[in-house]
């Protein structure tokens, strides 16, 4: 299995590429994507330079060849660097470095254009009109169709929009972090711009999943993260069992959260963004849960239950592409 790579029955894919997967996990994750775009109508692929150092973006373009480019809105972002040396994290959005940093990206995605180009986090120190006019310049230069930001507030979100016309906001929102809804998504929903939420189970705690942290590798973030730490941990868990028991009593069990992905408001796409694993063949499935191949049986997959279950996810999947193609295609409008 390949770790980190985490999907979500809306259609969005992240895929932060191990730094030391092997060549058989590479294929497993190119048969992955290849099922998600080919058999399960996913649309949205979204990456970044930094996962993996680069090497996501590497196999993201491999996984596109043969045909699957023009199938699928291709997102990366920029701005978040790592020495190769002591792996010190910086921020980047100097103009000079931007220019750069999507040359670079073109290259590894081996493809001539980027659909949606975010600046992954933003460095204060850089004049945002800079940053975003060097960003713009990208897509006079045909290189970008489009600009994004990520976890920025209201007041940088309409501020960089008076620049370029800024397309999606990417933002940590679940249940467990609503910061955004008191003042980044209004101003988003006035000035038309869509926004992708990432962690929409909230880095998988609301999978019911994830018990303690003994099941996650040495190596996982969220180890550090003060939402799992000794103490916080036991309190979310309490919130996440009442939350699951509020939503058996109203005969919807599973996940708490996968109704923000099937049910998107207006110019709102999810983007997964939690640990998972995915078996080739299987379902897209639900954060934390993994999901197994099966042949269907008499009663599994056929039949007006398995026909409905199908139209289900396909609905699903649609609803949320709908989302990021209405901002797609209203930036064109502006453009």
């Amino acid at each position: 299995m390949v770790r980190g790579f985490p999907r979500w029955d809306s259609g969005a894919w992240v895929s932060p590429f191990c730094n030391t997967a092997s060549p058989e996990s590479e294929a497993e994750s190119i048969t992955v994507l290849h099922r998600a775009i080919d058999d399960l109508g996913v649309t949205l692929i979204d990456t970044a330079d930094m996962y993996g150092r680069g090497e996501n973006e590497k196999l993201v373009g491999r996984a596109l060849q043969g045909g699957r480019r023009d199938k699928v809105v291709l997102a990366t972002k920029f701005g978040i660097r790592r020495d190769p040396e002591t792996d010190e994290r910086s921020v980047r959005n100097d103009p000079d470095y931007i220019r750069t940093a999507v040359d670079a990206s073109l290259t590894r995605l081996g493809v001539d254009h980027i659909d949606l180009y975010y600046m992954h986090r933003r460095n204060p120190d850089v004049p945002l009109e800079e940053s975003v006019g060097a960003m713009a310049e990208l897509v006079r230069a045909g290189k970008v169709r489009h600009l994004g930001l990520s976890e920025v507030n209201a007041e940088t979100l309409r501020a960089a929009h008076a620049v370029h016309p800024i397309t999606a906001l990417q933002s940590e929102y679940s249940l467990f972090t609503r910061d955004i809804e008191a003042e980044v998504l209004p101003t988003a929903r006035e000035l038309g711009i869509g926004v992708v939420p990432y962690s929409p189970v909230g880095r998988g705690l609301l999978t019911g999943a994830i018990t303690s942290v003994e099941g996650l590798a040495a190596d996982d973030f969220r180890r550090t993260n003060p939402r799992f730490a000794d103490g916080n941990l036991e309190a979310n868990l309490k919130l996440v069992t009442e939350l699951r028991g509020r939503r058996r009593e109203r005969a919807h069990p599973g996940p708490v959260g996968p109704r923000l992905a099937a049910r998107p408001r207006p110019g709102h796409r999810t983007d997964p963004g939690d640990q998972a694993q995915q078996v080739p063949g299987g379902e897209l499935g639900r954060g934390g849960h993994r999901t197994e191949r099966r042949r269907p049986g008499p009663d599994r997959g056929r039949g007006a239950a398995g026909s409905r279950r199908r139209r289900t996810l396909r609905s699903r999947l649609g609803a949320a592409d709908g989302a990021i193609r209405h901002a797609l295609s209203s930036a064109d409008a502006r453009r």
